[in-house]
């Protein structure tokens, strides 16, 4: 089972990659391909051409992560976006990997998929102390 914060971001290969490509591999197309940072605790998914295989890199502080799943029968969904990467919810990725299509589930009506709280105007004026 794989739990992840809410503070991760998730971003899958819009590309299939060669799977024999290891860590160093994955690494180098996270840097160069994706333009991001593969040290940031950031999970990043990459699938094979037939879309049966997928794998997921994470780095844990002093090295990295790699899930892989290979699936017995079916394919993964194809990750539609612009560029070499797309980044999506913790939703949308347990979805994938579970074999849901979601392109035919959909949020209900009044669910709120992110909420902006903002501090307090700490600018404010303060009223003298005495003392």
């Amino acid at each position: 089972m794989l739990s992840l914060s809410s503070r991760v971001r998730i971003f899958a290969a819009a590309e299939p990659i060669d799977f024999r490509k290891g860590f160093d591999g994955l690494v180098q197309i996270v840097r160069d391909g994706f333009g991001e940072d593969p040290f940031g605790g950031d999970v990043f998914c990459f699938f094979n051409r037939r879309r049966d295989r997928v794998k997921l890199l994470v780095w844990d502080a002093n090295g990295f992560w790699m899930h892989y799943k290979r699936l017995e029968r079916g394919t993964f969904e194809r990750v539609e976006g612009r560029g070499r990467r797309v980044e999506i919810d913790r939703a949308k990725m347990s979805m994938l990997l579970e074999g849901i299509d979601t392109k035919r589930s959909r949020f209900r009506r009044h669910f709120s998929r992110s909420v902006r709280i903002c501090a307090r105007d700490e600018t404010r004026e303060r009223a003298p102390t005495s003392g």
